[in-house]
């Protein structure tokens, strides 16, 4: 492909002629390739079912405690709190077998659990809670390993599926006597409640964000059994769908308890249902593998293991093997060094400042955890607000900055202004962080290094750009002033929002603005929690956004609509006004038209041509402008076994859901003494902690 000049982009959008203005435009060319990486790990690649079967096996195990609840009379049989085939893991794709009971996981977080409400968006608090407790149709997780030829979701309480024919409709079976942990059989009732009181309410956002444009205009869905439903859509084969019923879409919760709170079964009001089930609700019932028991605020939340679990070993071990999984109730960056002091279990290390110390921890000999690298799949861009028609309802002055986001040379202005590998070293120095053009990362699947388009680094250019949008220093005090008949020609003034939760955000923001205020633009930081600023984003109520990328860009089969504004709510950047209206710029459209082909083609080469089109056209226009990618590394303690070689921490999902949770297990001689309540089960709903025998 050959990549188009600024000077004749300049000449395309704005309609001047090259000239004196234009000769100091620096052309764009291809990204430099990302520095080599020796410390990244490889998966194994299999197929799907060398991973699992669904089957009946001849008879069943669990712990020796949970035994005897069954012996007093507290607890069914496991044969009847089991499915009439459960989802069985298979040895041979278990890194190191098939384990034993006991011993727990010890995770430290940053968040604080708002409540159990997650169909009501109420966070869990992060760092893998909701992976623990909430199960979804279908799982992308353990993808990473899957090989290519046979990439598909794994089935979850999903079964298995079928399309018709034509591919206009999906036929959905879900897993025959499965049990929410306090008994109560999950089944299409479930189903019916999450989609036409949580997906199709418009008073309702669930946690992730699942809505209808989430499964395609239009799209329907029909009970057709108390195991089985058919979604019926109105364009062929929307294969992206299965990756939609997986973490966090389509993830149902218990409707028998969820639906007396629901004002449509006679709830008091959307915001009392929202609230129905604060943090301090025990026991509250979930599909997934641990129960919450406990939470002490500021201090922990305990989770124990939910003795209805529906997935089982070879050996017809229920799982999960571990007990009790603990989230110390802390901060984000204490999450990493408590993981590699042995403190805590596990972590995602995402936040570059820690690498080189985490590193040489690690290559000590008497280090309590391993590191191991994946992919550069962590990207940060500048996303900009380019709604001009209403969204967040902006002031005089927001508005004239979403107009200046709307403007090509403002953006060329921005990109050029930001030197790229300063702002990566700035974070850490070494073969880590590489400047991201944005878009694709580099590396994955469907990128394509000839059809993305790299501004380099250049204050000169910049200031070219920014003058060709009008901009210039009128008042001379070294920041560039709107024309004479925007805001009377008062200074440029943007606001950056960012999450203060983390190191990594909080610096590249603050890098961002200092380099602007080099090149001249004014702008003023508000830094906010991890929650507040979710708030303040889904109101529309910002400028710029410092944001890490969604995993589409990771996997393109995932999430694929939120590629580009195919909805009124989709895009982070672009969404529609109080009246549904989208004011979609040219290349935006293209944008829409090439990701709706990419979602409607089963042609795998088409796809990858189309794929390419739209790397081009994220990257030329400057859709989100790339800041830097790097690799994250897995930190988990050693005593923990199966754990999948070369998993990374983001990918399809996180890597709580990559590493398969329930199947880790600890050898009885490297066990510790970490349960807070040994020989305990999860209580009814609502009740004060677990329950332990007389």
């Amino acid at each position: 492909m050959r990549l188009q000049s600024c000077a004749a982009a300049a000449a395309l959008f704005s309609g001047i002629l090259p000239g004196a203005l234009a000769a100091q435009f620096v052309e764009p060319t291809t990204p430099p390739e990302p520095p080599a990486f020796e410390a990244q790990g490889e998966p194994v690649f299999v197929n799907r079912d060398e991973v699992y079967v669904y089957r009946a096996l001849d008879s069943y195990n669990e712990p020796e405690f949970v035994r005897a609840f069954v012996e007093a009379g507290l607890l069914p049989p496991i044969e009847e709190r089991l499915p009439k085939e459960p989802l069985v893991y298979l040895a041979g794709n278990m890194p190191d077998g098939i384990g034993v009971y006991g011993d727990g996981l010890r995770h430290v977080i940053g968040g604080r659990p708002e409540g159990w409400n997650f169909w009501a968006g109420q966070a869990y608090g992060w760092g893998g809670i909701d992976i623990g407790m909430v199960e979804c149709l279908t799982r992308t997780g353990p993808l990473f390993m899957v090989n290519p030829e046979d990439l598909q979701p794994f089935p979850n309480l999903a079964r298995s599926w079928e399309w018709s024919e034509d591919g206009m409709s999906l036929t959905v079976n879900l897993i025959e006597g499965a049990r929410w942990s306090d008994g109560d059989p999950f089944d299409t009732e479930d189903i019916d409640f999450y989609w036409n009181h949580i997906v199709m309410d418009p008073e309702v956002t669930p946690l992730m964000g699942a809505s209808q444009e989430t499964y395609g205009a239009g799209t329907t869905l029909e009970i057709t059994g108390p195991y089985s439903f058919v979604m019926h859509f109105t364009t062929p084969f929307p294969e992206q769908v299965l990756y939609a019923l997986a973490y966090g879409n389509f993830c149902p919760g218990p409707s028998h308890v969820l639906k007396p709170h629901h004002p449509a079964f006679g709830g008091e009001s959307y915001e009392a249902f929202r609230q129905a089930f604060p943090p301090d609700y025990m026991n509250f019932p979930v599909m997934g593998a641990w129960v919450v028991v406990e939470h002490r605020p500021d201090d922990i939340v305990v989770l124990r293991r939910n003795p209805y679990y529906w997935k089982v070993d070879e050996a017809g071990n229920q799982l999960p093997y571990l007990n009790e999984v603990h989230y110390r109730l802390s901060t984000w960056a204490d999450r990493d060094v408590q993981a590699v002091a042995g403190t805590g279990d596990f972590s995602n290390l995402e936040q570059a400042e820690s690498y080189v110390e985490a590193l040489r921890r690690s290559a000590e000999p008497d280090a309590p955890a391993r590191l191991a690298f994946g992919p550069r799949t962590i990207g940060y861009s500048l996303y900009m607000n380019f709604s001009a028609n209403g969204w967040g309802e902006p002031d005089a002055r927001a508005q004239a900055i979403r107009e200046l986001n709307r403007n090509p040379h403002f953006r060329m202005g921005v990109t050029q202004a930001i030197d790229r590998q300063r702002l990566g070293e700035s974070l850490v120095r070494g073969p880590f962080t590489y400047p991201y053009p944005g878009g694709l990362y580099a590396g994955t699947s469907f990128y394509d290094a000839q059809s993305t388009v790299f501004y380099p680094y250049s204050p000169e250019s910049a200031r070219a750009h920014f003058e060709a949008a009008g901009l210039s220093d009128t008042d001379g005090n070294g920041f560039l002033n709107h024309p004479a008949d925007v805001l009377g020609g008062a200074d440029v003034q943007i606001t950056l929002l960012a999450n203060t939760d983390y190191a990594t955000d909080r610096n590249l923001a603050e890098g961002v603005v200092a380099m602007m205020e080099a090149a001249g633009i004014r702008v003023s930081l508000n830094l906010l929690s991890g929650n507040d600023r979710d708030a303040v984003h889904a109101a529309g109520q910002w400028d710029w956004m410092v944001f890490r990328n969604a995993p589409e860009l990771i996997t393109v089969v995932q999430n694929t609509p939120q590629l580009a504004p195919t909805g009124p709510r989709i895009a982070l950047n672009h969404r529609a006004n109080a009246a549904g209206e989208l004011d979609l710029m040219p290349f935006e459209q293209e944008m829409v038209d090439v990701v709706n082909a990419f979602i409607a083609s089963r042609d795998p080469q088409e796809r990858v041509e189309l794929m390419k089109t739209y790397q081009r056209l994220y990257t030329e226009n400057l859709y989100a402008i790339g800041l830097t990618a790097y690799p994250g590394a897995l930190i988990i303690n050693k005593r923990f076994a199966n754990v999948p070689p070369g998993a990374p921490i983001f990918m399809y999902n996180w890597a709580e859901d990559n590493i398969i949770r329930e199947r880790l297990w600890v050898p009885e001689e490297a066990q510790i003494d970490m349960e807070l309540h040994p020989n305990t089960l999860p209580g009814a709903p609502g009740s004060p902690g677990p329950v332990a025998l007389d």
